[in-house]
């Protein structure tokens, strides 16, 4: 049995969800009292909102957001040079939105239905630190902490999928800026937390390395029902190939709810390790099961 290395899924609140195939389990969760976007389940489907600038120029896209400006690499880099690489098709397709956005100026439902679409059709390119920076954009209109859990976890796809230092570290950044922002709205939310202690744990702070096993087991500590929780530690058991510590903490999750479709991918991807085939192909069932769904 082989399991994919997992990137993370996001469920949206919205109803417009791009469908997104990756593998059986997830790096990222966001569950708001199991009713707002729950970022548990392998990446199959990271349902993202999209639309444009209000500036008819692309490249003042950026404006809208003053806190995407000031790194090395900027929204606004990424976004020339995504656009000078698009075909015909696509130039036409990005011009409509611009001409949307134009038409619905003022109204900033119409533009936020825009921003959201036009992050799902960068996302569907395969151009996520874009679509993470039009997410933010929608974050900062609407200010909720759902909104900034989207972008959170779409900049946290696209930290997943770079190789390139600059990139990481600047779609690291605005992670921990989307997540931060989120848990200051919904303190209550121990995700959201659980989520920053990710990003750390995939770029860890110089200053700081153990920040996110520190931050994980203080959580652990002051939520120990949280299943989320239990996940994330069973993940940085998996990524240091502590296969029976992971074991241990994913069954704890697995104990605790069984609706979460993520656990039971990362219990198949810890028995595979720990040499349990028999185990590991019994939750691997349970995995794609939930993925067929």
């Amino acid at each position: 049995m082989h399991l994919n290395e997992a990137r993370i899924t996001i469920r949206l609140p919205w109803p417009n969800l791009l469908r997104k195939p990756d593998a059986c389990y997830q790096v990222l969760e966001m569950n708001k009292a199991q009713i707002i976007a729950i970022i548990v389940a392998a990446l199959l489907f990271l349902g993202l909102y999209g639309g444009l600038s209000t500036k008819t120029d692309k490249q003042k896209v950026v404006e809208q957001s003053r806190s995407l400006q000031g790194e090395t690499t900027s929204f606004e880099s990424l976004l020339a040079d995504a656009t000078a690489h698009l075909s015909s098709a696509q130039q036409v397709q990005l011009s409509d939105f611009e001409q949307r956005m134009q038409n619905n100026t003022g109204q900033e439902t119409g533009q936020i239905a825009l921003l959201k679409e036009l992050s799902g059709w960068w996302y569907n390119l395969g151009q996520l630190p874009i679509a993470g920076g039009y997410a933010e954009q929608v974050a900062e209109i609407e200010r909720s902490d759902s909104s900034w859990s989207v972008a959170g976890g779409t900049y946290f796809n696209a930290l997943m999928q770079s190789n390139d230092p600059p990139l990481r570290q600047y779609c690291a950044g605005r992670a921990v800026k989307a997540f931060e922002s989120a848990a200051s709205l919904a303190p209550d939310v121990v995700e959201h937390r659980v989520n920053l202690a990710l990003v750390w744990a995939e770029n860890p702070p110089p200053n700081n390395p153990m920040q996110a096993v520190l931050m994980l087991r203080d959580l652990e500590t002051k939520h120990p029902s949280s299943p989320s929780v239990y996940n994330a530690l069973g993940r940085l058991a998996i990524k240091t190939g502590q296969w029976e510590k992971a074991i241990e903490r994913l069954e704890k999750s697995w104990s605790l709810e069984k609706r979460n479709s993520n656990t039971p991918c990362l219990l198949a991807k810890a028995y595979e390790g720990a040499g349990n085939i028999a185990k590991s192909n019994e939750f691997a069932q349970y995995c794609n099961a939930n993925r067929s769904q």
